[in-house]
């Protein structure tokens, strides 16, 4: 008796093998571990592969670099995040104001930025990251769309970036940890930004 195999379709990913995804598991699982316990600036892609118990190789193929592998460390919770603001219940998803959406939208960023801040300073401080890196676009299409519904006909492509600008990790641990500003501080000064911006 013959197995049924479907062929691989051209343009199409190819299904990962099982090794393979145990492997991005248990690196990832390790870097987030090393993270937790020695925070980000000793991370080392070599140090992974050895605590991952697999070839350097397979991480440098995997992940390409370590701005590669903090990106997928953010990936997860980044899915989360968009479907939120996508699909969720409002204000934050569909279904409330847009100028309540908007708040809610920055108010849940600076939440998704802190959560995690560690490796977004790294990454916004990695030589190869730069404004377009990562979820950026995304983030500024819905911000621009719910801008465009509250103020038409104004440059809401800039008014997004604005409002972004100061929602970025670098700038929030500093404020945090050397201003001594609470997430309460910064999400009420995001609040009076982007009123001001939609009135």
């Amino acid at each position: 008796m013959w197995e049924r195999r479907l062929l691989p379709v051209i343009g199409q990913p190819q299904p990962e093998r099982a090794d393979a995804v145990r492997n991005r598991r248990k690196i990832l699982d390790v870097a987030a571990r090393m993270i937790t316990e020695h925070g980000t600036d000793g991370l080392s892609l070599d140090e992974v592969a050895r605590a991952a118990g697999v070839g350097v190789g397979t991480v440098y193929r995997r992940f390409g670099d370590r701005t590669g592998l903090l990106m997928a460390l953010l990936d997860e919770h980044e899915r989360r995040f968009q479907e939120a603001f996508l699909a969720g219940p409002p204000p934050l998803g569909p279904g409330a104001p847009p100028d309540e959406r908007v708040i809610a939208f920055l108010h849940a960023l600076v939440d998704r930025i802190v959560a995690q801040e560690d490796l977004y300073v790294l990454l916004e401080r990695s030589r190869k990251a730069n404004i377009g890196m990562g979820p950026y676009g995304l983030h500024h299409v819905h911000l621009a769309a719910l801008l465009t519904q509250v103020r038409p006909g104004t440059p809401t492509a800039y008014l997004a970036d604005a409002l972004l600008a100061p929602a970025n990790a670098c700038l929030i641990a500093y404020q945090r940890h050397e201003r001594g500003m609470t997430v309460d501080d910064i999400k009420a000064g995001l609040t009076l930004l982007a009123e001001s911006v939609m009135r």
